[in-house]
């Protein structure tokens, strides 16, 4: 008797497929497409996209770009730069560490994006395509050219599952879109950054300089964009042109040398700040510049609460709050109760002083919740203070901070008999009101820079990482969970209340209405616990940087309207799916967030 034995047919794993780009062409057509589509799209910017001068900008000119040409011929050359490091031309080859395919695409993407909007913003403006040039057309068929062979460049596709055919249709569509996605981010992986050659020290500060001057130029051209179109075209430039960057790695590697000379990086980050309103011709950017300063100092002084112990603050611009209310009161206004006038280094202190005061007290009955209990009980603290502070006007309660009308008509500064009201030339320039108080802002974010970096390189810093970790182990290993959480609230508010007393000055007027949960115009504590995150959780350069961002974006997308913040968290929910660990992570909270990667060799003290 013969027994047949009968094995399950079982689907097998796709091989997968190597040496295939999303759009099917030949590599070498298509590295050769990608390449030349950049190099034309540089030369479409010297040509001129339209007949008349209505659209703004004036892109009428041959020879010369202007307006959105400047940032098409910017997405033009990284493309061809990154398309010809890919041929191994020399002296390209150290701005791929990471491999030239994945930055190519992106380069590609962000120039074709700004390309057509351009196009498009034309036709829209002056009422149809037919406005355009042969210069216009050269540059959107050159983008589409380069686009096309980027995603024609070969990669690696991942093996997939297909779907179960006893699947519902849903469950097929879902799962096939999974793969889908697998295979999309494949073609924009990375490989491990090829260590770099070691250069002398002078080089290496060298291109510090470079990239921070590199920034403040960056910073400088968009802050001071004159019209609508040219902003939505800088931003789409600079978020695909960093992204292409650190696809390249060319960011990881500035970031390894900004690691080995810290101390020259910091200084010279503040350098190239300072020469900020030296820059501008009025005072009109300065305002922007030294807001920015303000929001983005209380940023990292949040930080130490949410990134380094973990705690979720809902209710942090009230410390903001009482810092400026305190300064003001004893500053020499006449709408204060005191009638102090007392000098600035004594007024900071008082609001520095005032918000600890009521870090502590806050802190000391809620500080033994955890998670969400901890985060409500903020969150009404915020909105007790905005209340009360409201309601002291001599009818709800007693005459302190004069109600809604707040604390008004706030002198200028003057310290050393330097008027901080009054326009002064320094070696040829300058410099109005708002300037010289984003150099006193200036300072102080130097002074909480200072305070975060060694306060998160010491004991206490690495018993905030550990009660962050977790803190019933950390309680276990004998640290006082409570004292540690104590003193960093503390601290976070003492370093708001230093950004409120200045805040004061420039602003005129401290009135309940600047220290909200939520508003269209930051400093709020939604925007502020935005800017950690957006930033990157316990990092220094994190929050100033997300802070800079979430005031300048809203700031130039007021043509919007009602539409301002639909705009802006659409923004936001697209960065936190594809970057949730921030623009400038640790690189813990990296690791946590792609667990594929290499772990790293050394992690300092605050994980950064």
């Amino acid at each position: 008797m013969t027994t047949e034995t009968t094995t399950a047919d079982t689907p097998r794993t796709p091989a997968a497929e190597a040496g295939t780009g999303l759009i099917a062409l030949p590599p070498r057509i298509a590295r050769a497409t990608a390449t030349a589509g950049g190099a034309l799209t540089v030369v479409s910017a010297f040509t001129a996209w339209t007949w008349t001068s209505a659209f703004p900008g004036d892109l009428t000119v041959y020879g010369y770009p202007g307006g959105l040409q400047w940032l098409v011929l910017i997405g033009g050359a990284l493309t061809t730069l990154f398309g010809l490091a890919s041929y191994g031309v020399k002296g390209t080859r150290w701005l791929i560490p990471s491999g030239s395919d994945a930055a190519i695409k992106v380069a590609a993407i962000g120039t074709f994006a700004t390309t057509w909007y351009t196009v498009l913003a034309i036709g829209t403006t002056l009422g149809g395509l037919v406005n355009l040039e042969p210069g216009g057309l050269l540059a959107a068929v050159a983008s589409l050219a380069a686009l096309v062979g980027a995603l024609g460049l070969p990669f690696d596709r991942p093996a997939t599952e297909p779907a179960d055919p006893e699947d519902t249709g849903l469950d097929q569509f879902k799962h096939n879109a999974g793969n889908r996605w697998t295979v999309v981010k494949a073609a924009f992986a990375t490989g491990t950054p090829a260590p770099a050659r070691k250069l002398p020290g002078w080089i290496e500060i060298l291109i510090l300089s470079a990239v921070l001057a590199l920034g403040l130029a960056v910073f400088t051209y968009g802050i001071g964009t004159e019209y609508d179109e040219l902003f939505i075209g800088f931003f789409i430039t600079a978020c695909f042109g960093f992204a292409a960057l650190s696809k390249a790695g060319l960011a990881q590697r500035v970031s390894a040398i900004a690691a080995r000379h810290r101390n020259v990086a910091m200084v010279g980050a503040f350098a190239a700040a300072a020469a900020f309103p030296f820059t501008q011709s009025d005072d009109q950017y300065a305002t922007i510049g030294v807001n920015i300063l303000i929001f983005a100092t209380v940023a990292l002084g949040l930080n130490i609460v949410v990134g380094l112990v973990g705690l979720l603050d809902l209710g942090y611009v009230a410390f903001l709050g009482v810092g400026a209310y305190a300064a003001a009161m004893v500053s020499g206004s006449p709408s204060s109760p005191f009638g102090l006038h007392l000098p600035f280094w004594a007024a900071i202190l008082v609001g520095a002083a005032a918000s600890m005061v009521f870090g502590v007290l806050i802190g000391a009955p809620t500080l033994r919740l955890r998670g969400d209990y901890l985060a409500i009980v903020t969150l009404g603290f915020g909105e007790i203070f905005r209340i009360a502070v409201n309601n002291m006007d001599g009818t709800s309660g007693p005459d302190i901070t004069n109600g809604s009308n707040g604390i008004s008509s706030i002198p200028n500064l003057n310290m050393f008999g330097f008027d901080f009201g009054a326009e002064h030339t320094i070696a040829g320039f300058t410099i109005g009101r708002f300037a010289n108080y984003f150099l006193l802002m200036l300072l102080v974010t130097l002074v909480v820079v200072v305070v975060f970096r060694r306060s998160s390189e010491s004991r206490i810093g690495r018993a905030w990482v550990a009660i962050r970790e977790d803190e019933t182990a950390a309680e276990a290993m004998g640290i006082n969970g409570f004292r540690v959480k104590l003193i960093a609230f503390a601290l976070g508010a003492a370093l708001a209340g230093l950004a409120g007393a200045v805040q004061a000055h420039v602003t005129y007027t401290v009135t309940p209405e600047q220290y909200q949960f939520a508003h269209v115009v930051p400093p709020n504590s939604a925007f502020l616990l935005a800017a950690v995150v957006l930033g990157g959780m316990g990092t220094i350069s994190g929050p100033l940087v997300g802070g800079a961002l979430l005031y300048l974006i809203p700031n130039k997308l007021q043509f919007l309207g009602d539409k301002q913040l639909l705009a802006f968290g659409l923004a936001l929910i697209l960065l936190m799916r594809f970057r949730p660990e921030g623009l400038i992570p640790n690189r813990r909270r990296q690791l946590e967030f792609h667990e594929n990667e290499e772990a790293p060799a050394t992690l300092t003290k605050a994980g950064a």
